[in-house]
């Protein structure tokens, strides 16, 4: 997914478009081809994250798509208040980028574990949340926010994710994708994921438990897009959600408020998400996730 993403960075700077790429000093052997190819255009902010989520609002604020790339929960949790009060207020066009979403980094702790950060991105109001679960959903999710720029969140795995899509998808926000349609099920039943648990849900599919299941995704979501939900969750008898992250204040929950005020039977809805006691573990992202209960 890093890649996926540097490429698209790259692509979309030698096509003209005002970007620039803002890190804490991190990142290397994945940013060089930005940072060699545009170096007027990559800054290290070093280990200041307030200051370097203030320096991209200050480069927003004069027309330039900036890109603040870091592990985790450092671009969010550490400079939440220039997220909000500077960004997300002011509606610029800031992308942050974090990686190792949900357990990916489990091996350094709970200071690394990015099981919240749905909770606090999906609270502010211009926000668009772009979760991925696949390179070519990263480069689908990248070229709507390139094309549609505003306050955004890309939250990335850490490396070795597989493509699922055959091709770049259209994405747009709101809007679930199809990965696998299950037409002779006697009811309709699927499985809504987004991010990276998009590979644990294929593995589902292939249990007794999720059998006659379809399959689906939602790489773009947000405050703004919980309108779309009623329409697309009509048509499913149940709706299992995936997502490594917490269920308070992650995606089930988001999809749930959404469907409040319709008529659809919220105990249709079922949450798969990570459970709280992960947050004292620690350990490689499949042993996490084992325990977490995602498997």
């Amino acid at each position: 997914m890093r890649n996926a993403f540097i490429e698209e960075l790259v692509a979309a700077a030698r096509d003209g478009k005002e970007v620039a790429l803002v890190v804490g000093d991190l990142g290397y052997k994945v940013i060089e081809p930005f940072a060699d190819s545009f170096p007027h255009r990559f800054f290290n902010a070093g280990v200041a994250e307030q200051n370097m989520m203030g320096l991209a609002a200050g480069m927003a604020s004069e027309g330039v798509h900036v890109f603040v790339y870091s592990i985790a929960n450092f671009p969010t949790f550490r400079c939440a208040e220039q997220v909000r009060n500077d960004v997300d207020y002011h509606n610029l066009p800031v992308t942050i980028v974090s990686v190792g979403g949900g357990l990916a980094y489990g091996n350094l702790g709970y200071s690394h574990h990015a099981v919240q950060d749905y909770a606090l991105l999906r609270s502010m109001p211009n926000m668009v949340i772009a979760a991925p679960g696949d390179p070519m959903e990263v480069r689908g999710c990248f070229r709507y926010l390139i094309e549609n720029p505003s306050p955004s969140y890309l939250r990335l795995g850490k490396a070795g994710e597989q493509n699922i899509h055959k091709s770049v998808p259209t994405i747009t926000p709101g809007k679930w994708l199809p990965i696998q349609i299950n037409s002779t099920a006697p009811d309709n039943r699927t499985i809504l994921s987004t991010g990276a648990t998009l590979e644990l849900a294929i593995d589902w599919l292939k249990t007794s438990v999720y059998n006659g299941y379809s399959l689906h995704t939602l790489p773009m979501w947000g405050m703004n897009f919980k309108s779309l939900q009623p329409e697309m969750c009509s048509i499913w008898e149940q709706i299992v959600t995936a997502e490594d992250h917490l269920i308070d204040g992650g995606f089930g929950s988001w999809l749930l408020e959404s469907l409040l005020l319709s008529n659809y039977d919220l105990n249709r809805v079922k949450i798969r998400s990570l459970d709280s006691k992960v947050c004292g573990m620690v350990g490689n992202q499949l042993a996490l996730n084992r325990k977490g209960g995602l498997y």
